[in-house]
């Protein structure tokens, strides 16, 4: 079961991602630039149907998209440290790890229902 939320307010849909996406120290690693982009296309992909209250179908968009949001995750969990340790970055992978892992299991449960 998927319970409604608010997009706008979601940590991995707006505040982790325009985090990413900002971040000055990430600007000149074209390869991180991809992780912001990576989320922002899967939230895109399943934003009309759950709004939309179609949830079975935003699932099925969010299976498609979740290939590329883990790898997005490994590069992110990968190259972080490279790009800044700063608290900042640190809670951000720790987020990015969290919110693909929910994923991950909301997507397998519902698999299985």
């Amino acid at each position: 079961e998927i319970k409604e939320c608010d997009w706008s307010s979601d940590v991995c849909s707006s505040d982790l991602r325009t985090f990413l996406k900002h971040a000055e120290e990430v600007q000149d690693h074209e390869d991180v630039l991809e992780v912001p982009r990576a989320l922002f296309d899967a939230i895109r992909a399943a934003e009309p149907s759950m709004e939309s209250g179609d949830y079975p179908r935003a699932l099925h968009k969010l299976r498609g998209k979740f290939p590329k949001v883990e790898a997005a995750r490994d590069l992110y969990l990968t190259r972080y440290r490279d790009i800044s340790d700063h608290t900042n970055h640190q809670m951000a992978a720790q987020s990015l790890d969290a919110a693909v892992k929910a994923l991950g299991a909301i997507l397998a449960d519902s698999r299985a229902v």
